[in-house]
């Protein structure tokens, strides 16, 4: 599929294949993809995380701050990693613990968070053109884009978390079979629990990458990216259902929402029917996986 979009992009308008442009979608998709890798532990467990655009948010506006006021650029990037680890936390807590829904939970978290970050801020933007912490966002190594290279350390060593560790294993335990794992000794709430956590800390290295990238931090900002996550998931083949699914075939999915993006971006496609064309797609999918589950 991804093939297939990149010669139809290409062959749609011919600013999409111009190494400029294909850089830049790299750098987009790096944000996207670190983020659908801690989606892909919460949803493999049978999960969803609707608060990660919000979490975005928040973790870059206190990291801004922290560097803004103290000065400390690489405490203020730990702060943020660590503002997500607590968001995911708080959620994995109430689903494991207080068994809230997780759909429910995580949406109530995306407007705590969104409301957070308006706190923080006070609800204006904060801007700062100066500092090392923006060589995350905008730095280049060997002709690669830093977000780039921290995108594919985060895949590679999560796909080896979730296909090489008891851990992992676990996770794809519990999506498969809930109850029976609880019968095997498997602590299902433990499992949900550090799920949750890994994908806050995830979306917090995503939200210091962004920071860095726009050199600022705003409220606003992260809005949708539950939406393009969550598709990437999907994409990549994870089944919304739990039990299935692999952090190399999210990237795939990352990829395709990424090409998609910025080829209708260069259409001139307006935002509006991007986003039915990502739900689109979204149905799509969970339809196929229902009937390919179905099958066997």
């Amino acid at each position: 599929m991804l093939v297939v979009l990149l010669i139809a992009m290409s062959l749609a308008t011919p600013e999409f294949s111009k190494f400029n442009n294909l850089a830049n979608v790299a750098r987009q998709v790096s944000i996207c993809a670190i983020i659908a890798t801690g989606m892909t532990f919460v949803i493999i467990t049978g999960g969803i995380d609707l608060s990660v655009g919000s979490l975005v948010a928040l973790t870059a506006c206190i990291a801004m701050t922290v560097i803004d006021k103290l000065g400390w650029d690489m405490i203020g990037l730990a702060t943020g990693v660590l503002v997500g680890a607590l968001g995911g936390a708080a959620n994995g807590a109430v689903i494991a613990w207080a068994r809230v829904p997780p759909f429910i939970c995580t949406l109530a978290g995306l407007t705590v968070f969104r409301g957070l970050a308006l706190i923080v801020t006070k609800g204006v933007p904060i801007i700062k053109f100066e500092g090392s912490f923006r060589f995350v966002g905008q730095g280049v190594v060997l002709g690669i884009p830093i977000p780039v290279v921290i995108m594919f350390l985060v895949v590679l060593v999560m796909q080896t978390v979730l296909r090489r560790t008891a851990f992992g294993a676990y996770v794809y335990a519990v999506g498969g079979n809930e109850e029976a794992s609880r019968l095997a000794g498997i602590k299902v709430a433990w499992v949900k629990f550090w799920s949750y956590v890994l994908c806050g800390v995830l979306t917090g290295v995503a939200g210091m990458v962004l920071m860095a990238r726009l050199s600022s931090a705003q409220p606003a900002v992260g809005e949708g990216f539950e939406l393009d996550a969550i598709a990437a998931v999907v994409l990549g083949g994870t089944s919304l259902m739990g039990g299935r699914g692999t952090v190399w075939n999210t990237l795939v999915g990352a990829l395709v929402i990424g090409v998609l993006n910025n080829g209708m971006n260069l259409m001139g496609v307006h935002t509006h029917y991007q986003l039915v064309a990502k739900g689109v797609i979204i149905v799509f999918a969970v339809l196929l996986d229902s009937y390919l589950k179905g099958r066997r």
